[in-house]
């Protein structure tokens, strides 16, 4: 039965080039050589999830991977593993993968019509070793050589828990494991100029996106359902324009809009209420934006909203005032906090059992939850394993982005403010990079002011 499959197939060319990444990554990668000489470095992108039984998860590489190949989004393969061999001079990088499904006769030659996970019958074509060796500019080699490659006994460091056969090749050295970590989240602190590029296409999408939200939300309301609408048609725009998304879209419309991760999405969606949509799109080469607006479903604020939607507004300018290079990366936190502890101790406004005699930030936490801003990259809280001296308690630099969020929740069964303002959330974020004297609004292709927001309304529906 077999050998039907075997004889009678075109040769196929993909005619690839070098993807215009592929420099950058080059760079990166001679950082993390010049880091770590003489020793072996192993960076796995990881493999497939299941989601249940024999359905896996959209395959999503891991950002230290993707930032030192520049791969993209439709050809990441599973299971591939970048490895730094030392060498005299540096180190030799060689791609570990899988090849293009063979056909001939031998070993795994019954893969591209047998396997329903990495057949090229059930999953599509992956590009041959040299079309991959020629899109990345790295040299590459089949995933079945790995174990010979690093069977030399040298010090070597795994980026861990990515990959179950690498981390069982390789003894555990968990200090220089979490060095590497350190080392590779803070090697993407400041984006390059291909970076910053493709964080625009991201933003710019994710800016589409929500236009698209608003010329529906009419449809939405007629929905038992309607933050599903919402979601449905933010997530169509970033199929559309990229990879997917950057994170699960928060569509939380009503009293769900003081609940910030919101993704249940199956409330209703319903006029004289707040929509809050925190969402963004990730583009092919997994790079993501991440915007929050919050809009009156009857395109005006009730006067209750508009007062909170004012006063975060307000902080938020206070803290994109904020950013330039040399400043403290908590700086733009601290001055949007500072805006809206001084207008709620005006509004007379005392969380429960607080006794401090002047305002503070830390005074008003229950109606502000958490920080007001996070780094903005291949993830959408990127570079989280950093040092703390590198990032939070860092000073921002040119080549930096960020987000700028502030926020208030007013829950709804919160006895300690007006009835009035109950049930009220208000979150509004933007994407900016820092430059050589300030900083640029990526995501400025959306009002941000209340008087913009319901004027765009208007004009979109």
């Amino acid at each position: 039965m077999a050998d039907q499959f075997h004889g009678g197939w075109a040769k196929t060319n993909l005619n690839l080039s070098v993807l215009p990444g592929a420099a950058y990554a080059a760079k990166r990668r001679s950082a993390v050589s010049e880091r770590f000489p003489g020793e072996r470095i192993i960076v796995p992108s990881g493999g497939l999830k299941v989601r249940s039984n024999d359905f896996d998860y959209a395959f999503r590489p891991h950002s230290a991977f993707v930032h030192l190949t520049a791969e993209q989004g439709t050809q990441a393969v599973p299971d591939s593993v970048l490895v730094f061999e030392p060498t005299g001079s540096g180190h030799s990088v060689t791609l570990f993968t899988r090849q293009r499904s063979p056909r001939g006769i031998g070993p795994n030659s019954t893969e591209f019509y047998s396997d329903r996970r990495h057949g090229e019958f059930w999953i599509g074509r992956r590009r041959t070793l040299s079309e991959t060796a020629d899109t990345l500019g790295i040299e590459v080699a089949t995933r079945d050589e790995l174990e010979q490659a690093i069977s030399r006994s040298i010090p070597t460091r795994v980026l861990r828990g990515e990959d179950t056969y690498v981390d069982a090749l390789v003894p555990p050295t968990p200090q220089a494991d979490a060095e590497l970590v350190t080392f590779l989240s803070e090697l993407r602190l400041v984006k390059d100029e291909w970076e910053i590029g493709r964080l625009r296409e991201a933003v710019d999408c994710t800016v589409t996106g929500f236009t698209d939200v608003l010329s529906e939300l009419g449809d939405a309301t007629r929905h038992a359902r309607g933050e599903r609408w919402i979601e449905g048609t933010f997530n169509r725009r970033a199929r559309l324009g990229g990879y997917g998304l950057g994170f699960d879209t928060i569509a939380a419309a009503g009293s769900h809009s003081c609940i910030l991760h919101w993704m249940q999405n199956d409330g209703p969606v319903r006029d004289g209420d707040l929509l809050l949509l925190d969402a963004g799109a990730e583009a092919d080469s997994f790079y993501t934006g991440d915007v929050t607006r919050t809009l009156p479903v009857s395109g005006h604020f009730t006067e209750a909203q508009r007062r909170v939607y004012d006063l975060v507004f307000a902080a938020q300018s206070a803290g994109i005032a904020a950013l330039r290079p040399g400043a403290p990366f908590g700086a733009f936190h601290d001055a949007a906090m500072r805006v809206i502890a001084e207008e709620l101790d005006a509004w007379g406004l005392r969380p429960y059992g607080t006794t401090a005699s002047t305002p503070g930030p830390d005074l008003y936490r229950r109606y502000t939850l958490c920080g007001s801003g996070h780094m903005l990259g291949l993830d959408c809280h990127d570079c989280a394993g950093a040092r703390d001296e590198a990032y939070s308690a860092g000073v921002l630099r040119r080549g930096h982005v960020l987000t700028v969020e502030p926020g208030l929740y007013f829950q709804p069964d919160d006895l300690t403010v007006p009835a009035e303002l109950r049930g009220i959330g208000v979150r509004i974020e933007d994407d900016l990079v820092i430059t050589s004297s300030g900083a640029e609004c990526l995501s400025s292709g959306l009002p941000r002011s209340a008087d913009e927001v319901e004027a765009w309304m208007a004009s979109v529906r």
